[in-house]
């Protein structure tokens, strides 16, 4: 086998092991972003092979997963760029209630909550998404959008303000 073919089997292996390991929490991640499970299934399959594409020239492949994080932002950001408007959906993991009555109410509780984030600007539901669904510490959301850390806390406390006023009125 040749050096060439050698080290695309070895990228395939890398890719399909971050694959395995970060790919649904990426479609997660997308979904959140873009209110769509097989939209964020393409932006996650796109970032995964334009990181396949990349892998020979990344400098630092110790960062793969904070690419592949940041691939999938920018795609989520592309496609509303594209669709103009944000629609979010439920997620599929419904928590246990003890009657139909508190079923209801609590599902009416998470589509106010929903659509309050549905109507924060695209940043604060980037910021949120990244902090409070992946749980990645203030430093790395910088580093993944590119902007101060500092940033990111003002984002936060702003977008936590804004939805906590935007419910107040309606819960």
């Amino acid at each position: 086998m040749s050096r060439q073919a050698q080290a695309e089997q070895a990228a395939d292996e890398i890719v399909a092991g971050l694959f395995r390991e970060h790919g649904l929490s990426l479609v997660r991640l997308a979904v959140l972003l873009t209110g769509d499970r097989a939209t964020a299934e393409d932006v996650v399959q796109d970032a995964f092979l334009g990181f396949q594409r990349a892998w020979p020239r990344l400098h630092d492949q110790d960062k793969a997963l904070a690419y592949l994080r940041a691939s999938v932002v920018n795609g989520c950001r592309s496609v509303l760029r594209r669709r103009g408007r944000v629609q979010l959906r439920r997620d599929e993991d419904d928590l246990p209630v003890s009657s139909a009555e508190a079923a209801v109410m609590a599902e009416q509780d998470r589509r106010l909550v929903l659509a309050a984030v549905g109507r924060l600007p695209a940043r604060m539901r980037e910021v949120l998404a990244l902090r409070y669904y992946l749980d990645l510490p203030y430093e790395e959301i910088a580093g993944l959008l590119g902007i101060t850390k500092g940033t990111v806390s003002s984002t936060i406390s702003r977008a936590l303000a804004t939805l906590g006023r935007d419910l107040e009125e309606k819960l």
